[in-house]
């Protein structure tokens, strides 16, 4: 989302649709994301000033695109589509490297934690997090939203090697609710919490 105060993807997006068309179209965004976090397939909807086919409308975007940014494919939707409220779901990975050694491969893209985990444990307390609930008390203190009872089709929690994976498909996120409850989890995987 467009922000005052700093450079965002959906401003540089905005600006590559401005270059590309001549005219700022306003984009549509299937939701916001904290910083730090990557997306790896993130839906926008917009009216095309002029039409282009989507075939072809990602390699014309991606020209006015800095490498970091890419559009990967476009297709038509109805007019009533909206890449936010036509969502069915929404999936978050979160990655936390559980090592005393930072790997730099992995450091702009995971947590690191020394403290050692017991990924089980975690798994059957992401389990409890399945289904429809009110997830208030995994919301940020100050947040304002009213309606929040939200379904999770699934949260699982996978040990390969060092690297734990935490991977939750829901309808959609309360703000900050994934990092609350990965820290959560993290209590869990501890000991300092029973699942």
């Amino acid at each position: 989302q467009v922000q005052k105060n700093a450079l965002t993807v959906c401003q540089v997006l905005q600006d590559a649709l401005e270059q590309l068309y001549g005219t700022r179209p306003p984009v549509k965004g299937c939701s916001r994301t904290d910083a730090g976090v990557h997306a790896l397939g993130y839906c926008v909807s917009y009216t095309q000033p002029k039409p282009i086919d989507p075939y072809k409308l990602p390699l014309a975007i991606n020209r006015f695109l800095p490498p970091d940014i890419r559009v990967r494919r476009a297709r038509e939707v109805p007019e009533d589509f909206h890449a936010r409220y036509s969502s069915v779901s929404k999936e978050y990975l979160y990655c936390l490297h559980n090592s005393a050694i930072e790997d730099p491969f992995q450091a702009p893209y995971a947590w690191r934690l020394a403290t050692p985990l017991d990924a089980d444990k975690m798994a059957q307390a992401a389990r409890a997090a399945e289904g429809r609930h009110d997830f208030r008390a995994f919301m940020s203190a100050g947040s304002d939203m009213e309606d929040t009872v939200r379904t999770v089709h699934f949260f699982r929690v996978e040990r390969t090697g060092e690297d734990i994976r935490f991977h939750i498909c829901a309808d959609g996120y309360l703000y900050n609710m994934v990092r609350i409850l990965v820290g959560t989890l993290v209590e869990v995987g501890a000991g300092r919490m029973r699942p």
